[in-house]
């Protein structure tokens, strides 16, 4: 059994958060030889989600990944609670890691918005990677 006990589970949204995690995800399954499962929810409640991949984006992604030569599963659903979503599958593939993109929130913002990346942190039974994007712009 490799490092990450065979499967990566990455929290990906489209934007440039999701793209460092993806990034990340895909190179410790490349690394361990392990099995990638990407998850991109929404919970729907506003009409349009940027975070959101349109189905296009999710063919071309999965396209480059298994280019890469990387066994990869993409979970594109509308669920009840994104983050409830990312530990479920994590829990459901016993995943050796969870890989999610951090964005820096002000301290108002932390108190007054639930974080994604921070229920996941603290909600995963597995190692979580938090990572941020090369250009730290955000």
């Amino acid at each position: 059994m490799n490092a990450t006990g065979g499967t990566i589970v990455v929290a990906y949204s489209a934007d440039r958060f999701g793209d460092a995690a993806l990034e990340h995800g895909v190179a410790l399954a490349r690394r361990d030889g392990g099995r990638l499962v990407v998850v991109n929810a929404t919970a729907g409640t506003s009409l349009v989600d940027a975070r959101f991949a349109h189905d296009a984006e999710i063919s071309a992604l999965r396209e480059r990944i298994e280019g890469d030569g990387v066994e990869v599963v993409v979970r594109h659903d509308v669920v009840d609670d994104v983050a409830e979503a990312v530990v479920g599958v994590a829990d459901e593939e016993d995943a050796g890691v969870i890989v999610v993109g951090v964005r820096h929130r002000t301290a108002v913002g932390k108190l007054l918005l639930g974080s994604v990346a921070q229920r996941i942190i603290l909600d995963a039974r597995c190692p979580v990677l938090a990572v941020k994007p090369a250009d730290r712009l955000t």
